[in-house]
Order: C-alpha cells, then sequence, then structure tokens
C-alpha cells in the first residue's frame, strides 16, 4: 500500500518546534487544505471542503521549517500519512497525519527567497539545549538552561526567520476554517503532545538505527 501523499494548503498555526532530550528537533503545525471545484452551471469556481492535516517534520527538516514558515503561508508538503480516531472532553474525530519528508513554499502564490544550509549545520537537528526539551520517558517538557547570566536573547534563531509579511492568504484562511462542512479535523485540533511527539522521535531514531545497520 502507497502510504505517501503530497497536499497544499495554508499553515493554520504557528509551528510549534522542540528538540529532544536525545537531541532530536521536531516541529508540527495544522495545515489547511481549501478544495474548489468548477460549477459547469454557473460557470464559476466554487470552494468545497476543508480537509485538515497534523504535520510533523523531523531533524533538519524541523530545523528549516522552523526559520521559514509561519502561520498563513501556503506550502506544499509531501510524506508518509497516519490516519488515527481521538476521543477529547466527550468528542470524538478522525485526525490525519503526515510526518513530512519535504515541506516547501507554494510559489503559486508568491516569491521565495532560497538559502542554502551548510550540510553539517543542518545535520540531526538543533542542540538540545537551543530550544524547549522532551523527556523521551515522561514527555515532561524542560525549558532551556543557559549559563551565561548575561545573554540577553535564549533564541537569536527567532531574528533569522524571513519577513513574510501580510497577504490575502489570512483571510482564506480565515475562510476555509474550522466548521466546513466534509472537512476532516480542524484548526483547533491539538498538537501532538510532548509525550506523542517523545514517542515519535523514538521511532524516527529506531527507523535510522535499523537503517545504519542495514
Amino acid at each position: 500500500m502507497n502510504d505517501t501523499i503530497t497536499v497544499c494548503g495554508i499553515v493554520a498555526t504557528e509551528p510549534r518546534h522542540l528538540v529532544t532530550e536525545t537531541g532530536i528537533a521536531i516541529t508540527s503545525m495544522r495545515l489547511a487544505s481549501p478544495s474548489r471545484r468548477w460549477d459547469r452551471a454557473n460557470a464559476t469556481w466554487t470552494n468545497g471542503p476543508t480537509n485538515w492535516f497534523t504535520v510533523t517534520a523531523f531533524r533538519s527538516l524541523a530545523a528549516n521549517v522552523h526559520k521559514s514558515v509561519k502561520k498563513g503561508d501556503r506550502i506544499i508538503v509531501t510524506g508518509r500519512v497516519r490516519i488515527r480516531t481521538w476521543e477529547r472532553d466527550g468528542r470524538g474525530g478522525t485526525s490525519v497525519e503526515i510526518d513530512a519528508e519535504g515541506i516547501g513554499q507554494d510559489l503559486a502564490w508568491g516569491i521565495s527567497n532560497w538559502i542554502k544550509v551548510p550540510r553539517h549545520a543542518s545535520e540531526g537537528s538543533a542542540a538540545p539545549g537551543g530550544g524547549p526539551s522532551v523527556d523521551p520517558r515522561t514527555g515532561e517538557v524542560h525549558e532551556p538552561h543557559h549559563d551565561d547570566p548575561h545573554q540577553d536573547d535564549p533564541h537569536p534563531e527567532h531574528h533569522d526567520r524571513p519577513d513574510h509579511g501580510d497577504d490575502e492568504t489570512h483571510g482564506e484562511d480565515q475562510q476555509h476554517g474550522a466548521g466546513s462542512h466534509g472537512a476532516v479535523g480542524g484548526a483547533d485540533d491539538e498538537l501532538p503532545d510532548p509525550a506523542t511527539a517523545a514517542r515519535a522521535a523514538a521511532m524516527v531514531q529506531g527507523d535510522t538505527e535499523q537503517r545504519d545497520a542495514a
């Protein structure tokens, strides 16, 4: 069975970035993919249902997404798809998750300035102390500790994120928000909790070890 999917959509939440105790970077976000169809009777395009996805990136891809993507951006995602059901506070639904293998800006909607990252700088992930970390056993989130008391900005990498500016996609994001009939999930669905992220990171690390052993 082919479990690879490619989706074009709008980033509906600010990407959430963390680094596990083992040094694996993880970035997660919600992606809204509105559909449009041609109405022959009226000779016009009409809006269809919006499908929702939870997109998770790991290692160097996670670090680059953290510095390149923000809420409202139009992106293209390709990766392995997983479908799960959930229940919370008396309600339930279906969540479609994508373990991203590639993420890029959708150039049908804008212009992107691409900067190549040196291979050694993007290998693996960010340093374990560079951001919130997750204990892979308990799922507890640990805030970064900085030894230098005079360091004013513990997250200088935030300033490296490109300024995408405001565009019309924010209005479309609201237009295709949660509550669209026939949609899968919604923007208010939670991103993976720290324990889930830790388990996902452990799975990624295990896959890498098996691949290296082979």
